[in-house]
C-alpha cells in the first residue's frame, strides 16, 4: 500500500496501517512549503490577536477556521500560543486532533467534515473569521461564509508542491494507493500511471474521490469519514474477502 506523504503524517499513517495488518510503503508525492510572501499570514495572525484582545466577553471572540493538520502545524510555528478568546473551528477529526494536541480548545467540528459542512455549522457571528489555508484550497468555505455576510480573512498559510517530476515505478506494484487530496490525485496521475490493473485507488472522502476521477483515475474505495483512520479501515474492509467468497478464486 502506497502512503503518499512523508513526515510525521506519513509515519503515523504507516504505523496505523501496520497495526491493521497492511504493508505500507511511504512514497512522498507532495510536501508543503511556506508562501512566497509570509507577510499576509503574519498580518492575519496579528488581526486575530488584536480582535481577540478587543472581544467584550466569552463567546464573542474571533473564529480561527482550520481545515488541515498542516495548517495547525504552520500556525503553531508562527504564533506564541493561541490568543485567549479565539474560538477554533476544525474540519475533520484529524484536524481537530492536531489542534487539541497543540493545546488549542476546539469549539466546533461539523458532523459533515467538509468546507460546505463548516459553512452550514458555523454560528452567526458579527466578528472576524480567519481562515489560513493551502494555496490549492477551493473557495467553497470562504465564498460560503461571505455569502452569509461574515467577515473572512482568507490567507495562504502554505503551498502544496510536488516532490519531483520523474515517473515512479514500484516493484511490486502497490495493491492500494491512498489518495488524501486532489493534489495527491494529480501527482498519482502524473507520476504513477499507467497503474497496474490490480492497483486500487482509495480516497479519503467524496470530494477527493471527485477530484481523483477528474484527474483521470479510477476510484475503488471511498472512506466513510474524512480521516486517515477511516480510510485505512475502508481499505481493510475492501481487501478482506467476504465469508461467502472464501475458498473461491
Amino acid at each position: 500500500m502506497l502512503v503518499p506523504r512523508g513526515g510525521g503524517w506519513g509515519t503515523r499513517v504507516a504505523e496505523s496501517a501496520r497495526a491493521r495488518g497492511l504493508e505500507p510503503v511511504v512514497v512522498p508525492l507532495i510536501t508543503d512549503e511556506p508562501p512566497a510572501d509570509t507577510g499576509p499570514l503574519d498580518v492575519a495572525i496579528a488581526q486575530l490577536r488584536a480582535t481577540a484582545a478587543a472581544a467584550t466577553g466569552s463567546g464573542t471572540g474571533p473564529w480561527l477556521v482550520v481545515t488541515s493538520a498542516t495548517t495547525v502545524r504552520v500556525l503553531v510555528g508562527r504564533m506564541a500560543g493561541l490568543p485567549s478568546g479565539v474560538r477554533v473551528a476544525a474540519v475533520g477529526t484529524a484536524t481537530a486532533r492536531a489542534a487539541r494536541a497543540a493545546g488549542w480548545p476546539v469549539d466546533l467540528v461539523p458532523d459533515d467534515a467538509s468546507a460546505a459542512g463548516l459553512v452550514a455549522a458555523l454560528p452567526d457571528t458579527d466578528g472576524l473569521v480567519v481562515h489560513p489555508r493551502s494555496d490549492l484550497a477551493a473557495p467553497t468555505l470562504v465564498d460560503g461564509l461571505r455569502e452569509r455576510d461574515i467577515l473572512v480573512v482568507d490567507v495562504v498559510a502554505y503551498r502544496t508542491v510536488g516532490t519531483g517530476d520523474g515517473p515512479i515505478t514500484l516493484d511490486p506494484a502497490p495493491d492500494v494507493v491512498l489518495v488524501t487530496s486532489g493534489s495527491v490525485a494529480r501527482e498519482v496521475a502524473r507520476r504513477l500511471t499507467p497503474l497496474d490493473p490490480r492497483t486500487r485507488i482509495a480516497c479519503i472522502g467524496p470530494g477527493t474521490a471527485t477530484e481523483t476521477r477528474d484527474a483521470g483515475l479510477p476510484v475503488h474505495v471511498v472512506a466513510a469519514e474524512r480521516s486517515a483512520e477511516a480510510l485505512l479501515d475502508a481499505v481493510v474492509e475492501t481487501l478482506t474477502p467476504h465469508p461467502e467468497q472464501e475458498g473461491h478464486s
